[in-house]
């Protein structure tokens, strides 16, 4: 089939097509007309959400959290929100029920649950595709209930929200609670440790006392570097006056043995004197060489104190060096057990820092968490409040009527359709052709309608 024929078939059956068109567009519009009226009332609520994490405090905006939207409108949609805007509306007692909802409770138990579902079941959320605002929309015959019915939808959520909000916060601030008072013993524990373990040492100032006794022990190293040296110093002068006293630069310069010296050289040159005029035997000569083995006898008596002070002074040089080694040695022992205690004091100190921090921000936390329990501020705010409406929002005659007149126009053309399949009549050459089939070798024209007479010869259509 061409568009010809459907044309043509259609012209052929217009009559048809037009009395289904009509009634079908008649019987939508009585339909219409007669279908209960239902308005829908709208309330806007605008979304300003943070989440928090009740226990670390973290907040996160909204628009991080995936599906927060979602989640909004399940809630809304929740029977307990439905449930909630039964009970705060009254619609159990049975003139309401049959006022509204056209059903009567008769003994049954679960009313409740029946007229929530039958709320949800007119309730339409709509969210914005580009904002924060949630469009609440409820429908019934009545405007005003309608009104109302979404106005308490979105006073109910907006409590349903803030219980959300403060129940965690509740339920971590009594945690919080706990925390504190096992926290509090950790840290008198702790301070009663130090506390006992600095009387227990006698600690006042352990860094005061530390610095005391370091500045000590280098004090007393200090003495022990001289006395070493000195000491060295001794060792070499007693080991040359012990080999040879006399040629030791300390017996050298020491003045009783230079004026014994020199006693002696005079006493040996007046003696040489005496040698040359007078012989041996002659008493002047026994009397200057007796004195002169007197002055030696003299110089080597000194020469041996001398030597043996040299001596003692070595020992008791040695005897110095020796006590302060074990000086230095007890006080480096005692600033070793000074720092052990220090170190030991600033652990326990770093355990009673530590349960004092957690206390604190245990503390803190638990200030804020118990605040946000008591609040009463609810995230969502109303921003457009339902108010009943004086159009109904269906049925909607224009769009029905037009609707009924789509319907009603490819009805009509099935039915045409239907009569031509039933009652085929030849309309045009194809269709002479494609039922007869035979050549078609001319078309005679009406004159009424046209006095030409077209001749189609020698012309054939398969």
């Amino acid at each position: 089939m061409n568009l010809l024929q459907f044309l043509l078939i259609l012209k052929a059956r217009y009559k048809i097509i037009l009395v289904t068109c009509f009634i079908t567009v008649f019987t939508a519009t009585v339909i219409t007309i007669f279908l209960p009226k239902s308005y829908s009332a709208t309330t806007s609520l605008l979304l300003n959400y943070k989440g928090m994490d009740p226990v670390t405090g973290m907040v996160f905006p909204a628009q991080l959290m995936p599906g927060y939207m979602a989640t909004q409108i399940e809630i809304i949609k929740s029977r307990n929100i439905a449930l909630k805007v039964v009970n705060q509306l009254g619609l159990t007692r049975p003139e309401e029920a049959k006022e509204h909802f056209h059903i009567s409770n008769n003994g049954k138990k679960d009313i409740n649950n029946l007229l929530a579902n039958l709320l949800l079941s007119k309730l339409t959320i709509k969210p914005s595709k580009e904002s924060s605002v949630i469009e609440i929309t409820f429908s019934n015959p009545d405007p005003d209930f309608a009104a109302i019915i979404a106005n308490s939808f979105a006073d109910n959520y907006q409590q349903a929200s803030i219980e959300l909000k403060i129940e965690p916060a509740q339920k971590a601030a009594g945690y919080f609670s706990k925390q504190i008072i096992i926290l509090k013993d950790n840290l008198e524990q702790a301070q009663a440790r130090l506390t006992k373990y600095q009387q227990e040492k006698g600690i006042t100032n352990p860094e005061q006392n530390s610095d005391v006794e370091i500045m000590r022990l280098n004090e007393l190293s200090s003495q022990l570097s001289e006395i070493q040296v000195a000491a060295i110093d001794a060792q070499s002068r007693q080991s040359a006056a012990r080999n040879h006293a006399s040629e030791s630069p300390d017996v050298a310069i020491n003045p009783i043995v230079q004026k014994l010296r020199l006693d002696a050289a005079s006493a040996e040159s007046k003696l040489a004197e005496i040698s040359l005029q007078l012989g041996e035997n002659h008493p002047q000569y026994q009397s200057a060489k007796a004195q002169v083995n007197k002055i030696k006898s003299q110089l080597q008596v000194e020469i041996s104190r001398v030597a043996n002070s040299i001596s003692r002074s070595s020992n008791i040089t040695e005897q110095r060096e020796a006590e302060l080694r074990v000086q230095v040695e007890l006080q480096k022992q005692k600033v070793l057990e000074l720092n052990r205690t220090r170190d030991e004091s600033t652990l326990l100190k770093k355990d009673v820092e530590i349960a004092q921090r957690a206390m604190d921000t245990v503390t803190q936390r638990f200030g804020q968490t118990r605040i946000e329990g008591e609040s009463n501020q609810s995230d969502i705010a109303i921003l457009n409040p339902a108010i009943p409406q004086e159009t109904p929002s269906s049925p909607k005659v224009f769009l029905n009527i037009v609707l009924a007149f789509v319907m009603g126009g490819i009805l009509g053309i099935g039915f045409g359709f239907l009569a031509e399949l039933f009652d085929r009549r030849i309309r045009c050459r194809e269709d002479i052709v494609n039922t007869l089939d035979m050549p078609v070798l001319a078309i005679i024209v009406s004159k009424s309608k046209n006095k030409d007479i077209n001749l189609l010869t020698n012309q054939t259509y398969q």
